[in-house]
């Protein structure tokens, strides 16, 4: 009776996580219908809207306290997939449709319409569940390591290896809750340590991936009318007076040299820039546009390519724009300006929301992993220094 016993329990246990799969999916499919309005009163926000606030939360649960270089716990990769899974099916019916000619049994040809996955989506999305593979095998890479964590001024079995405790280097104040990784006093091995150079470089090439995505699907998003109501009436007022002399009187504008000028201390600080900057430059391209037949701000793009390019206004804005280029260069953890926000909230396109919140995750995945293996790094480095 006992094999028959464990064969019982067995399907028990299936029965019940299935069941457990079934709810799980019948709240996932009313909060779609309902955006997020549980009142049912009609107020929720858009389709897009939901399902990118879907996958953002999802990451902050199955990543949001891993904080350090270890596999992925087997419980929250399995919810991870199921649920991705179940968010990106929805990719699967966004199509378009082109004609086609198809021969009949008669021998005579017809054109009819035929449908094919959605150019961006049918591009971007292998290619983002590519670099999402990779990421966590990045983690499953750091088992068995030749370093470890602890809390800062923790005395604990954890943190003593070997009858040896670590000196804590001094961290930065924005990285206070992060534990802190220790390594013996010799350092790492050298194998240990060129498998962690070449994982970082990798996390980094999987960061500017996501990273170049995330901004090609936030350029095509259309700009809200919201946000175009709060741009300045000049970019003068908005940037300055010695910031837009500079601007406005360098020959050979340098991106570079004025972010170097400008002694930024703090990520706020560089937040602060970047929506100064951004509206500024449209507020250019605005007015470099009104003096030309098609005013409408929905053709701005075509609008610039057609502007004079000696004009003040487009120089101006070509000069904000490489500046906002650099600003992100420089500060790749720079958290999202106004007008990306605004694009975000306002969109309806449910594929653009998909790749736009996928990449966004993966991104910030990417660059904790690559944060993480530096900070492991400098630890040995410190260590073999002071040997």
């Amino acid at each position: 009776m006992k094999p028959k016993k464990k064969i019982l329990d067995d399907k028990l246990d299936d029965h019940e996580t299935t069941d457990l799969e079934l709810e799980m999916m019948k709240e996932r499919f009313a909060k779609l219908l309902l955006g997020e309005d549980m009142s049912g009163s009609g107020k929720g926000v858009s389709t897009a809207v939901t399902i990118s606030n879907s996958i953002t939360n999802l990451y902050a649960t199955v990543f949001g306290q891993n904080l350090r270089l270890e596999p992925l716990n087997p419980e929250k990769k399995a919810l991870w997939k199921r649920e991705m899974d179940c968010l990106l099916s929805v990719c699967d019916f966004i199509v378009e449709f082109s004609p086609i000619l198809q021969d009949l049994d008669d021998g005579t040809t017809v054109e009819v319409m035929a449908s094919t996955p959605r150019s961006d989506i049918y591009l971007n999305l292998p290619a983002l569940q590519k670099l999402d593979m990779m990421l966590i095998e990045i983690l499953d890479t750091f088992e068995d390591t030749e370093f470890w964590y602890a809390k800062q001024g923790s005395m604990s079995g954890n943190s003593i290896r070997t009858g040896s405790f670590r000196k804590f280097t001094q961290r930065k104040e924005e990285k206070w809750w992060l534990p802190v990784p220790c390594v013996d006093p010799r350092g790492l091995s050298e194998k240990a340590r060129k498998h962690l150079q070449h994982k970082r470089d990798c996390a980094n090439q999987i960061h500017k991936a996501a990273m170049a995505i995330n901004s090609t699907i936030l350029a095509e998003m259309e700009i809200p009318d919201t946000y175009i109501a709060t741009l300045p009436k000049s970019g003068k007022t908005c940037l300055g007076d010695s910031f837009y002399r500079y601007m406005c009187t360098a020959d050979q504008f340098s991106p570079d040299h004025l972010l170097d000028c400008l002694n930024i201390t703090s990520e706020h600080e560089a937040l602060e820039l970047a929506d100064r900057v951004e509206a500024s430059m449209y507020t250019w391209r605005r007015k470099a546009c009104l003096s030309n037949s098609k005013s409408s701000w929905d053709l701005v793009k075509d609008l610039m390519a057609e502007t004079d390019r000696c004009d003040k206004n487009h120089v101006l804005a070509e000069r904000a724009d490489s500046l906002m280029f650099c600003l992100k260069q420089r500060y790749p953890e720079l958290s999202q300006t106004t007008l990306d926000t605004s694009k975000i909230q306002c969109n309806k396109d449910v594929g653009k929301a998909i790749l736009e919140s996928y990449s966004r995750v993966l991104e910030g995945l990417a660059f904790n992993i690559v944060a993480w293996i530096e900070d492991v790094l400098y630890v040995d480095g410190t260590m073999r220094n002071e040997q």
